[in-house]
């Protein structure tokens, strides 16, 4: 396959997501909502505020009253009564009187307009002072001053929130107040991880000749957990295809809506995966036109979807991102999901071999102006200079060269 032949990323990315379905829906508690994605669009049974009421802690008075107030001209109204928050008043102001009200109470009939008690001669600031039986009002103010109107936040039947919205903490504030105890949500998807290859060792183990620690179970794990989803850790599968497709049927096992794995999908004398796969699923071998992670896999085991990525960690870190990340957030029910892109100017000049390239930089504020530079080598091997990453710079295929200064596109991670 000549290069001319590869997959984009745009299109590689494309028929990943048309192939993934999206996650059931299920009822949740608001306390296990936070993170979780709407099934379904989120409309105000009523409106915000629900009534006129009082933004500050004062007297509410009809505006006529007190049209000519001043501090050399005050004007006494009759107390007729309180309006603490959450209380309703009986009763209804008429001439030359007026309510003490508190901060988010409901303005009472009669009134339109509440004078700050800082603006009168009963003094404020301390709990429990006596209803006084006048108050002198020593400023004027007009029909709607420090009232919140009703419907001033939004208005009944309006569109709150989305379908595929993810819930943030502000938006589960705004289904408490509107008294959404419970919500439709999709299920969370759940993902089955085991990485391959009779070298690798956990972490605590003597460090054999020819062994290395493994390393993509940890970094995927945490990138899946940060997706929204869950990991189903499966362990390191031997070079042996009836170890390789127990772990498979493991996966099945625990409810997998994705099986994911890193390494062992080559053409190597003991990579298995692809063998094992085959057993009861299909497999499409992508060379996508991007570095680091030009060899990607993707079929389905038993009907249940599969992603194999490569094994060095770089390349399985760009590929998920890549491609994984936006996966997870489409079964999620995040509808056209879309990255957030920075756009910063390079720092030195930059090499490509023509492919799509996501290269590790660090990003530097300078004034208004962001600059990175690149970390080091970019080998995919090379795992410190991931770690020193903090985005992903973006080489567009068909670009060899870029020179210092340019303006280029960034992944913050």
């Amino acid at each position: 396959m000549s290069r001319s032949d590869w997959l984009s990323v745009a299109e590689a990315r494309r028929r990943l997501l048309a192939a993934l379905p999206v996650s059931q829906t299920e009822e949740v508690t608001l306390a296990h909502a936070a993170g979780r994605v709407l099934a379904a669009r989120l409309v105000a049974p009523f409106p915000s505020p629900r009534f006129d009421n009082s933004s500050m802690d004062g007297f509410a008075v009809r505006a006529a009253d007190v049209a000519g107030a001043s501090a050399e001209a005050p004007v006494r109204l009759q107390v007729i009564g309180d309006q603490p928050a959450g209380a309703d008043f009986a009763g209804q102001l008429a001439g030359g009187q007026t309510v003490r009200i508190m901060t988010g109470a409901a303005l009472p009939a009669g009134a339109d307009a509440v004078v700050p008690v800082e603006q009168t001669d009963v003094p404020g600031g301390r709990a429990g002072l006596a209803l006084p039986a006048s108050v002198q009002v020593q400023v004027a103010v007009t029909a709607g001053d420090y009232v919140r109107p009703a419907g001033e936040d939004f208005a009944a039947g309006a569109e709150l929130l989305p379908a595929g919205h993810r819930l943030r903490a502000q938006d589960a504030a705004l289904l408490a107040m509107l008294g959404q105890a419970e919500l439709a949500v999709h299920r969370r998807p759940r993902v089955a991880l085991f990485s391959s290859g009779d070298e690798l060792l956990a972490p605590g183990q003597p460090l054999d000749p020819g062994k290395i620690y493994e390393t993509n179970s940890f970094q995927l794990s945490a990138l899946i957990e940060s997706c929204g989803a869950e990991v189903a850790w499966l362990g390191v599968a031997r070079d042996e295809r009836v170890d390789v497709q127990a772990h498979l049927e493991r996966a099945l096992e625990q409810g997998a809506d994705l099986i994911l794995t890193s390494a062992g999908v080559s053409v190597g004398a003991f990579d298995f995966l692809r063998e094992a796969v085959l057993q009861r699923g299909h497999l499409d071998f992508w060379k996508v036109n991007m570095r680091p992670g030009k060899p990607f896999t993707f079929g389905d085991y038993a009907g249940a979807p599969y992603i194999g990525l490569p094994g060095n960690p770089a390349s399985a870190f760009a590929c998920f991102e890549v491609f994984v990340r936006p996966a997870l957030e489409h079964m999620a029910g995040v509808p056209a999901w879309q990255r957030r892109v920075l756009h910063a100017q390079l720092g030195q000049d930059v090499s490509s071999d023509g492919r799509e390239s996501y290269l590790r930089v660090k990003i530097k504020r300078e004034g208004e102006t962001r600059s990175i530079l690149l970390t080091g080598h970019q080998g995919s091997g090379n795992l410190y200079s991931l770690v020193q990453a903090e985005g992903l710079m973006i080489v567009p295929a068909g670009i060899k060269e870029i020179s210092a200064g340019s303006q280029v596109e960034v992944w913050p991670l």
